[in-house]
């Protein structure tokens, strides 16, 4: 099935492009999230009627994604959490928790942003998080996980 781009998405392509997808990924993902639309005659006359208004979007999300990681790269979140033997958690620090912290240190951020590749922080440490904001830009926030006094 083919679709034209209504943003850009990492490893398919950028605004206005028409790619080949599979029906199913179309239809479930890209056309209920608004990031793409089937590539008809009639929705590829309207996309460019419409491209400008998109690409200035598109650049505004941008700069909004690259000042939100301006201030990300300045905070550090302290989260605590009870603590067993061997400084390990009981329960563990995952992706909601980081995201929360982060909003209420003044960035807000969603829970999909969070990127934790080895899964939800279980130990009393410092861990380096990557935040995805845009598919430009990411960033990295410094997360310090401390025993409950």
């Amino acid at each position: 099935m083919q679709v034209i781009l209504l943003e850009k998405l990492k490893n398919f392509g950028g605004l206005g492009e028409i790619v080949k997808v599979k029906p199913g990924y179309a239809r479930n993902y890209l056309i209920p999230q608004q990031k793409a639309k089937p590539a008809t005659p009639e929705n590829i006359e309207t996309f460019e009627v419409h491209r400008a208004e998109l690409e200035k979007s598109q650049a505004d999300s941008l700069a909004y994604a690259q000042s939100r990681a301006d201030h990300l790269k300045e905070l550090t979140v302290v989260i605590a959490g009870k603590v067993g033997l061997e400084n390990k958690l009981f329960g563990s620090v995952s992706s909601i928790d980081i995201a929360e912290a982060l909003t209420e240190a003044g960035v807000e951020v969603k829970k999909q942003e969070v990127r934790l590749p080895q899964g939800s922080i279980r130990y009393v440490g410092d861990y380096q998080v990557g935040i995805h904001l845009h598919p430009d830009v990411d960033a990295t926030v410094k997360v310090q996980v401390i025993a409950e006094a």
